[in-house]
C-alpha cells in the first residue's frame, strides 16, 4: 500500500489467562508484573530508516526489532487503518506482508475504514487491498460472535491491534479493541497489541465514569472520559478487568521512550490524522471536552478546518466567549469565532461561537473546559437544545450532566458529582499502567 492512503505505528508486557509478560517500560525499566513471572524483551531499533535519537519507539518498532518473535507461526490479521506507519513512513501492512517471517492473510478496518476516508459512523466495507492483495474485512458494527465469525472466516490464529487512539472514551477505536477482544476469546485468537502514545499525556484520568445502562459504541465500560490511558494498557485493563472469567490470551507491546507526561509533540512521532476531523494533535487536547457538543443542536466544529476547537451556531455572539473567559478556568482562553460549516450541522450558515486557545497544556482540563462551555452556552444562547435522542447521555456516561446542566449548576458542583466514581476508577487504572 501507499503512502497517500494510510498513516501511524508500533513491544511489551502481555496479560493473558495464563501469565503476563512483562516489558520495558518507558525509561528503559522492567514493566508491570506477572502474574507467572516475567521476561524482558529487547530491541529498540525501529523499521527502515533510522529515528532521531530520543524519539519514542512504538510498540510496531520494537516488534520488529525483535524479530516478530510474538507472531512467529501464526497467522495474523491486522486491525489498523492509516495511523500504522513504520518509522520510515510505510504503512505496517507493506511491512509485514513484505517480511517472510510474518504470515499476514488479512486485514480489519475499523470505523472510518482502513484507509480512513469514511466519516463518522460510517466504515468503507469489505474490499481487497490493491497493492498486497490481501482480504479486508470491515469490522465496524460487529461485535460478540459475529466478529469471532469473521475472525474464523479470515483464518487467522493472531489479531494484532494497531492503531492511534486520543485518550477519550468516546473514541471508538478502543471499543474496537475491545470487541475483538472479546471476539477472540470466543474464536480462540490471541491478540497482539501494538502500542503508541495517549497523545494528550497519560498523568491522570478526568470526568465522569460510564454508568453501565448507558453502554454503546462510544462507551463499552466503565472507564472515565478522559482515561489519561494507551491502547496496550487500556487492553490490559479490558482483560483483568471486563472480559470476566474467559479473557483473551493477550500480548501488549509497550513502546520505549514514552513517559506520562508526554505530549505528542514531543514525541518525535509524525501525527497521521486517525480520522477525518482529528486534523492535528491540538484537535486531540481538546476533543474530550468538546465533543460533548455532538450532544447539543450547536456545531462542534465539523466541516471547518479546526473541528472540536471551535464551536457555535446561528445566533451566538461575543457573550458566549465573554462568559466562558469569565469562569477563569485554568489553561484556555475563549475567543469569539464565526465560521460557515461545509457539511454537518449548521451547513453552510455563518454561526457565532468560540475557539479554543489552550495556552498552557499541563492546567488545562478538557473535561471541565466542556462542561464550562454547556454551562455558558446554555446561560447566553436562548435556542440552546440537547439532541433529542439525549445522546449527551452516552457521551457522557449517566444522565447527570444532562439534568445539572438543566438544573443550573455550575463546573465545580457538576464535577464534584463525578468525584466519587473518578476516584474509583483511577485506583483501578494504577494496576494496568506499562510508563512513569
Amino acid at each position: 500500500m501507499t503512502l497517500s492512503r494510510r498513516g501511524v505505528l508500533g513491544l511489551a508486557g502481555a496479560v493473558g489467562s495464563v501469565g503476563t509478560v512483562g516489558a520495558l517500560g518507558a525509561a528503559g525499566t522492567a514493566g508491570a508484573a506477572g502474574t507467572a513471572g516475567t521476561a524482558g524483551n529487547a530491541g529498540n531499533a525501529g523499521v527502515g530508516a533510522t529515528p532521531p535519537a530520543g524519539r519514542v519507539r512504538t510498540g510496531f518498532e520494537r516488534l520488529a526489532a525483535d524479530g516478530y518473535a510474538v507472531l512467529a507461526g501464526q497467522k495474523v490479521g491486522v486491525v489498523t487503518n492509516p495511523t500504522g506507519i513504520a518509522s520510515d513512513a510505510r504503512h505496517l501492512v507493506d511491512v509485514l506482508h513484505a517480511d517472510e517471517r510474518v504470515d499476514l492473510v488479512a486485514v480489519f478496518g475499523p470505523e472510518h475504514g482502513f484507509r480512513g476516508t469514511a466519516q463518522a459512523g460510517g466504515s468503507e466495507g469489505a474490499s481487497r487491498d490493491p497493492a498486497t492483495g490481501l482480504p479486508v474485512y470491515d469490522t465496524y458494527g460487529r461485535s460478540g460472535q459475529r466478529l469471532a465469525d469473521v475472525f474464523t472466516a479470515a483464518g487467522i490464529d493472531t489479531v494484532v491491534f494497531d492503531i492511534q487512539d486520543v485518550g477519550a472514551r468516546f473514541y471508538t477505536y478502543i471499543w474496537t479493541l475491545y470487541d475483538c477482544m472479546r471476539a477472540a476469546a470466543l474464536a480462540g485468537k490471541a491478540v497482539v497489541v501494538l502500542d503508541r502514545p495517549n497523545p494528550v499525556g497519560g498523568r491522570r484520568a478526568a470526568g465522569p465514569v460510564l454508568e453501565r445502562p448507558y453502554a454503546s459504541f462510544v462507551g463499552r465500560e466503565p472507564i472515565a472520559l478522559a482515561h489519561g490511558m494507551t491502547a496496550a494498557e487500556l487492553a490490559r485493563l479490558f482483560n483483568g478487568e471486563f472480559l470476566g472469567a474467559a479473557p483473551v490470551r493477550l500480548t501488549t507491546v509497550a513502546m520505549s521512550g514514552w513517559r506520562r507526561g508526554s505530549f505528542f509533540g514531543e514525541t518525535g512521532l509524525p501525527w497521521v490524522p486517525p480520522s477525518p476531523n482529528m486534523p492535528t494533535p491540538d484537535t486531540a487536547l481538546a476533543y474530550a471536552g468538546t465533543c460533548l457538543f455532538e450532544g447539543t443542536n450547536l456545531s462542534e466544529g465539523r466541516g471547518t478546518t479546526t473541528p472540536f476547537e471551535v464551536l457555535g451556531a446561528e445566533g451566538i455572539d461575543r457573550r458566549w466567549a465573554e462568559a466562558a473567559n469569565g469562569l477563569g478556568l485554568p489553561g484556555v482562553w475563549f475567543r469569539e469565532a464565526y465560521f460557515t460549516p461545509a457539511f454537518s450541522k449548521h451547513v453552510g450558515k455563518v454561526c457565532g461561537g468560540v475557539r479554543l486557545i489552550v495556552h498552557d497544556r499541563e492546567a488545562f482540563d478538557p473535561v471541565r473546559a466542556g462542561i464550562g462551555l454547556l454551562v455558558t452556552a446554555r446561560r447566553v444562547w436562548s435556542g440552546f437544545g440537547w439532541r433529542a435522542d439525549h445522546w449527551i447521555d452516552r457521551l457522557t456516561g449517566s444522565d447527570r450532566v444532562r439534568t445539572l446542566v438543566d438544573a443550573g449548576a455550575g463546573v465545580e458542583e457538576v464535577a464534584g458529582d463525578w468525584a466519587a466514581g473518578l476516584a474509583r476508577f483511577e485506583a483501578v487504572r494504577a494496576q494496568y499502567l506499562l510508563y512513569a
